[in-house]
């Protein structure tokens, strides 16, 4: 992926009206990014399947479900039969990753490694070889609420990790999660980032496909 890609993040949304904030940015976006989380990995609960189910009969986003579990291997093939176009669980949470890998891959969608802002950053080395993963998420906050500030470390973590992935000749994509906003969003981009979640930024405003619109016009400087 070479171009810049905005995937609002509905835990930020107005859950009374969630359809309706989907439904107001579809026109400027590719992704929907979905949190979920059990309350063990992180200290939050938020959506489940019912709700991806219910958003997916009313919606063709590409739906990019992010696990925040202890055990996201117990529920891959459900989070797909809900609709799910790319599952990512945390390297922390797996004690066979590249099997799980596997077994999202073959039901068709793209499987996705995230790591937590505080796990050393070697961890996700292993999967930065080419066809390892499809895709390679940076937490750029502590997981589990939404509207927090980016962590500085963050960009660093990016930039090594878009390093390694090019010198290994891998088309994983980068995803960065946490903090993105108009006045971070550049940097992120800048050091590699290329599919980039944003939440407060986006659904806590008034005009909000208007707000995807200034994030990726703000983002594509960072690759001028």
């Amino acid at each position: 992926m070479n171009k810049i890609e905005i995937a609002p993040s509905i835990l930020s949304a107005d859950f009374g009206y969630l359809m309706d904030d989907v439904k107001s940015i579809s026109s400027e976006c590719s992704y929907l990014h979905l949190d979920v989380m059990d309350g063990h990995f992180v200290p939050n609960i938020s959506l489940g399947i019912p709700v991806i189910k219910s958003l997916r009969k009313h919606s063709d986003l590409n739906f990019d479900t992010h696990l925040m579990l202890t055990d996201p291997g117990k529920y891959i093939d459900e989070f797909v039969d809900a609709g799910s176009d790319a599952i990512t669980f945390h390297v922390e949470c797996s004690d066979d990753p590249f099997g799980l890998i596997d077994r999202i891959r073959a039901r068709n969608v793209k499987a996705g490694v995230a790591i937590h802002p505080d796990t050393p950053v070697e961890m996700i080395y292993p999967f930065l070889e080419k066809g390892a993963a499809d895709q390679i998420l940076v937490m750029s906050v502590r997981p589990g609420f939404g509207g927090q500030s980016y962590l500085a470390g963050a960009t660093e973590r990016i930039s090594r990790i878009r390093g390694i992935l090019d010198e290994n000749g891998s088309d994983a994509v980068i995803s960065v999660d946490g903090g993105i906003n108009i006045r971070t969003i550049r940097e992120a981009a800048c050091a590699g980032a290329r599919l980039i979640v944003a939440g407060s930024a986006v659904f806590k405003k008034e005009d909000k496909a208007q707000a995807v619109r200034e994030l990726t016009e703000e983002a594509l400087k960072g690759l001028s």
